[in-house]
């Protein structure tokens, strides 16, 4: 299909799509805005759902022990090998058989896509993500967990677990500190 419009018809069309351009420009710059103060005001007006998947941890029972037992699951369910898990086998002093023993559970929270799969290849439901979201760091190093050795006592907000500022549905959290 050939062009059949004039010159100045390219130019009239050019103005009104410049028009229409600044027509939605105009009309945004003066709706107003709700700007959260992250992170100064965080404490108190930021909300983020329970189920949002921010770092993975050892469920821990009530004398800090967990469940994990090397079965490996998680390690060979994890797409891009987060997680390495290191074992030895013990002899059991009661029954007298062989076990496998955790030695260290290392998960690279740098490298983790979050896709959930080695919560759901664990057998023995010891492990799962947590909201918390703070994990920004300076050294990629950091991000390197051993979650066996650590216990985790809740993030850096209050009631971060339970899913931080209540949420209030077609209201901006605007609370000051």
């Amino acid at each position: 299909m050939e062009n059949n419009k004039s010159y100045f018809g390219e130019i009239g069309a050019a103005i009104k799509t410049l028009a229409t351009g600044m027509k939605v420009t105009l009309i945004e710059y003066f709706t107003p805005k709700v700007t959260e103060q992250y992170p100064e005001n965080r404490k108190t007006t930021l909300h983020v759902a329970q189920r949002h998947r921010g770092r993975l941890v050892f469920k821990r029972n009530e004398d800090e022990s967990h469940n994990c037992v090397a079965c490996t699951m998680c390690e060979k369910a994890c797409p891009n090998d987060t997680i390495k898990i290191t074992a030895h086998m013990e002899e059991d002093p009661e029954t007298g058989r062989k076990k496998k023993k955790l030695d260290d559970y290392q998960y690279d929270l740098g490298d983790c896509m979050f896709c959930q799969l080695c919560v759901n290849a664990c057998n023995f439901d010891a492990i799962e993500f947590t909201n918390d979201f703070e994990n920004s760091v300076f050294d990629r190093n950091k991000l390197v967990c051993h979650l066996d050795k650590e216990v985790y006592k809740g993030g850096s907000l209050p009631n971060i677990l339970d899913g931080g500022a209540p949420l209030t549905i077609g209201k901006f959290n605007t609370k000051t500190k």
